[in-house]
């Protein structure tokens, strides 16, 4: 199962699974996750997480957290 970090506009998001079958949660810095608070609709392709994640979150970016990255 494939997994994928990002920083949406400073927040730490890890995506989880595959096209069609998404889980969405925040890691914490004990290493355990939580569930997110936000779906990721099935029909996302791979490729398209970051513009969906900078488009759901887009009111939470700042001057200093201006944008959306793939972390490795």
């Amino acid at each position: 199962m494939a997994e994928y970090r990002f920083n949406v506009f400073g927040k730490l998001v890890l995506i989880r699974g595959s096209a069609g079958a998404w889980e969405a949660f925040y890691p914490g810095p004990d290493g355990k996750r939580r569930p997110a608070d936000f779906i990721v609709p099935g029909d996302i392709a791979e490729a398209d997480l970051l513009e969906y994640l900078a488009d759901l979150f887009h009111e939470h970016a700042t001057p200093r957290n201006h944008s959306v990255t793939q972390l490795p």
